[in-house]
């Protein structure tokens, strides 16, 4: 096949994502493998639609780049079936394909991708992509600044400030954090902040979260911004400007 991928040199620091990628052409998966890992995500591959089942239940990836052309079960039938789970049909999806006619972009996309990129392509226009999808989807994936009230968190240099006021915070206080200012409003449960934060392949106590939050609140105390993570009796916690 005619594919190009370029190797290029790694890209600016980010927070990198677990991507799987489900693609039978052997040096193709290798050569995305290869620049993915050199932009700073954690790869894992997958030669059909049964392997990247059985990888998607080890460990739930950030996002998936699925071939259409896969040998048994084809790539547009594992994203249907990724789609039909709950919990597999919110990771973002994105199809690698020689197909290019909008007939066939359409069914990828109306099938549950969320982008469709068709061969041949660039690394750099993939990391884009994968960029792009990341922000809409998974937006605690990127290292865009986010800023939620008088709270601003830039994850390239990991920092948090209230205004011109530093607040320190440990690793897992400041990806809570980042969690819930790219997550506002929406209430999550302990299980979902464990899946989101830590993984779901990481096996701890939910009450773990409850320690985590009540460091996160002391360290936002200082400035009065602990008053916007709020518990919901019930159902878990949220982050709110409705105080």
């Amino acid at each position: 096949m005619d594919t190009h991928i370029e190797v290029i040199p790694p890209m600016e620091a980010n927070l990198g994502a677990r991507i799987l990628v489900v693609e039978d052409e052997v040096a193709i998966q290798e050569l995305i493998a290869l620049n993915l890992a050199q932009a700073g995500h954690e790869t894992e591959v997958a030669s059909d639609g049964l392997e990247a089942l059985s990888r998607v239940q080890d460990m739930l990836p950030d996002l998936i780049l699925v071939d259409w052309m896969l040998p048994g079960m084809s790539g547009l039938d594992l994203v249907r079936r990724l789609r039909a789970h709950q919990r597999t049909q919110r990771i973002p999806i994105i199809m690698l394909t020689a197909r290019v006619d909008e007939s066939d972009k359409l069914l990828g996309l109306e099938s549950g991708a969320d982008d469709y990129i068709t061969k041949p392509f660039s690394i750099r226009e993939l990391n884009a992509r994968i960029k792009a999808v990341l922000r809409r989807r998974a937006p605690q994936m990127t290292e865009d600044l986010v800023l939620f009230n008088t709270l601003s968190l830039d994850p390239a240099t990991h920092r948090v400030h209230a205004g011109t006021t530093e607040i320190l915070l440990g690793p897992t206080e400041f990806k809570l954090l980042h969690f819930f200012m790219t997550h506002p409003e929406r209430v999550y449960s302990r299980t979902q902040i464990l899946d989101h934060v830590w993984g779901d392949h990481i096996f701890i106590e939910e009450r773990t979260v409850d320690v985590h939050i009540r460091r996160l609140r002391s360290a936002l105390e200082t400035t009065d911004h602990d008053r916007f993570l709020q518990t919901v009796r019930g159902a878990g916690y949220r982050l709110t400007a409705l105080t």
